[in-house]
């Protein structure tokens, strides 16, 4: 599509970047709520969760390049918008550290610290992967899931 046409649907560069930042982040919201609300225990869903939202930003990586790292250029009303679909985000994947926490699967002394360090390193894999790269979406996935859950400790006595 030529820029010209973009121009017919989206009058403004941000109206577009808010489009593209609105449908990324439902599709996020709607990956972590789905692995969240699985049958399963805690461990189960934060591997699913990690695994899918790894995925989805290496196998999407443009579009997730843009979806997080493109917030600043967005104008006060989108931002806060988006942000408060972030604010949800964070909310599903504190959701299932949590359930963890109080069901004894998971040892995290911090679950907001937890989640923001388990969030960061999903949403970094789009900066960094490569389909040219040694791994394919599926197997960064299985590996961050696995890191993941070594971070909350995971069925291990804390050392």
């Amino acid at each position: 599509m030529s820029p010209a046409a973009l121009y017919i649907h989206y009058k403004t560069k941000e109206e577009l970047l808010h489009r593209i930042s609105r449908i990324g982040h439902d599709k996020a919201l709607e990956i972590l709520r789905t692995a969240a609300r699985r049958e399963g225990s805690a461990r189960e869903r934060l591997a699913d969760a990690v695994s899918s939202f790894v995925r989805w930003h290496a196998g999407r990586r443009t579009t997730a390049r843009v979806v997080q790292y493109e917030l600043d250029a967005l104008g006060p009303e989108a931002r806060a918008e988006i942000v408060a679909l972030r604010r949800q985000v964070d909310a599903e994947v504190r959701g299932i550290i949590e359930d963890g926490v109080a069901s004894g699967e998971f040892d995290v002394l911090d679950v907001q610290g937890t989640t923001l360090a388990v969030l960061s390193l999903c949403i970094d894999v789009a900066r960094w992967f490569s389909v040219d790269g040694p791994r394919t979406p599926e197997e960064v996935g299985a590996l961050y899931a696995d890191l993941v859950l070594r971070m909350v400790a995971a069925g291990q006595p804390r050392a």
